[in-house]
C-alpha cells in the first residue's frame, strides 16, 4: 500500500493542506487553464482539487508524495491512454504547457511532489448497495480493463509495482506493529495464519501473461472508484494499477458486494472473460489477502481503529471458514469474537 499523507489529527490536516497550497496554485499556472473554483475533493494517498473552469469544463488536479515514482505515475497515464484508445470511458491525462504529464515541483518545506491533471469522468458514487445490473455491469467493466490492459506492453521507461507475495508480506509487517489497536493476540495468530496459507497458495500459483491468469490490473476497485450512469460503471483512480492476478482484482471488488451480487459480478465478468476452471480456491485466498491488506492499510490511522474493531466479528468468521476450508465465499457467516 502507498503510504500516503499522515494526517492523523485535524492539525495535521490543515498543516498538510497550508502546505500544499501554494503548489496547486503554481501548478495550474502549467496548464493551459482558465479556472474559476477549485475545490478539495479527497485526501488519501494523494490530495485531489476539483477544478472547474470558465468554459464549464471540470478536472481534478492530483499532488502525489514520493510514495510513488515519478515513473510510475508516469505509467498510470501511458495505461489510461491505452485503455482509452480501447473504447473505455477512463479518466485522461492532461498535458501541460510544456507537454509533461506528470510535474514535478517542490513544496516550501523542500518535499518533492508530483503533480497530474486529469479530465473529470461524470457520473455517481452508489449510496447504498448495487442493482443487481449494476453488479454484473461492474463485472464486464472489469474484464473489459483487463482485455485492453493486456494489449499495453511497457518499456523499460515505464515502471508498475506488482501486488503479490512480497508486496503482502510488508503488509503484514505493518500490521504487525498496529494489530493491538484492533485484535486480540489469538487472532492475531489467525490472521498470521491466513497471511501464512495465502502466502504458500501465491507462491504455488503459475504467474504467467499467456495463461491468461496474470497482468495489469487496476488493484483498487471497489465502490468507491466506480461511478455509475444509471446502471452502467465506469472507473476511476487508477493510482494503484500494476501487475497482479486478474483474481485478485476481483476480490478487491466483490469484498465490497453480498453473496448474490458477487455472483452477479463473476456472471458479468465471464460473459466477457471466462475463468481457469477451479478458481474458487485462489479467489479465496485472494480474498482474504485484501482483506487483510486493507486492514493493514488503515492500522496506523487510530482514527480507522473504532471501525477496525467493529469489522472483526466478521472478518474473523472469514478467515476461520478460510483457515477451515469452509466455503464463505457466497454463503452468510454467523461473526464471531476471538479474544
Amino acid at each position: 500500500m502507498n503510504l500516503g499523507w499522515n494526517i492523523d489529527t485535524d492539525e495535521k490536516r490543515r498543516a498538510l493542506l497550508a502546505q500544499v497550497r501554494n503548489v496547486t496554485l503554481s501548478a495550474l499556472q502549467q496548464y493551459t487553464l482558465e479556472w474559476s473554483q477549485i475545490k478539495l475533493n479527497k485526501i488519501s494517498d494523494t490530495i485531489t482539487f476539483k477544478i472547474n473552469t470558465e468554459l464549464d469544463e471540470t478536472f481534478l488536479l492530483r499532488i502525489h508524495n514520493n510514495s510513488r515514482s515519478k515513473a510510475e505515475i508516469q505509467s498510470e497515464m501511458m495505461l489510461l491512454q491505452v485503455l482509452g484508445n480501447h473504447g473505455l470511458t477512463v479518466p485522461q491525462g492532461q498535458a501541460s504547457r510544456t507537454d509533461e504529464y506528470v510535474l514535478e515541483m517542490v513544496s516550501e518545506e523542500g518535499e518533492t511532489l508530483y503533480i497530474t491533471l486529469m479530465s473529470w469522468l461524470e457520473g455517481e458514487l452508489l449510496s447504498d448497495a448495487p442493482s443487481e445490473t449494476q453488479a454484473m455491469n461492474t463485472g464486464i467493466l472489469m474484464a473489459r480493463l483487463h482485455r485492453a490492459a493486456a494489449s499495453f506492453v511497457p518499456d523499460a521507461n515505464h515502471t508498475f509495482p506488482t501486488w503479490g507475495a512480497d508486496s503482502f508480506r510488508k503488509s503484514m509487517a505493518k500490521l504487525e506493529q498496529y494489530y493491538d489497536r484492533f485484535l486480540s493476540d489469538k487472532a492475531w495468530g489467525m490472521y498470521q495464519a491466513a497471511a501464512d496459507k495465502i502466502i504458500a497458495d501465491l507462491e504455488a500459483m503459475e504467474k504467467n501473461e499467456s495463461a491468461r491468469n496474470f497482468g495489469l490490473i487496476h488493484a483498487d476497485l471497489h465502490f468507491e472508484n466506480v461511478i455509475f450512469r444509471g446502471e452502467e460503471a465506469f472507473p476511476i483512480d487508477f493510482a494503484r494499477s500494476g501487475y497482479g492476478y486478474y483474481l485478485y482484482d476481483i476480490a478487491g471488488t466483490i469484498l465490497g458486494l453480498g453473496g448474490k451480487h458477487r455472483q452477479l459480478f463473476l456472471k458479468g465478468y465471464e460473459s466477457v472473460r471466462k475463468l481457469d476452471e477451479g478458481y474458487m480456491r485462489p479467489l479465496a485466498s485472494m480474498f482474504v489477502m485484501f482483506m487483510i491488506e486493507n486492514y493493514c492499510h488503515h492500522s496506523s490511522d487510530p482514527r480507522e481503529t473504532a471501525g477496525l474493531i467493529a469489522e472483526q466479528p466478521y472478518a474473523q468468521a472469514i478467515i476461520q471458514s478460510y483457515l477451515q476450508d469452509r466455503p464463505f465465499l457466497f454463503e452468510p457467516l454467523e461473526p464471531i469474537t476471538v479474544e
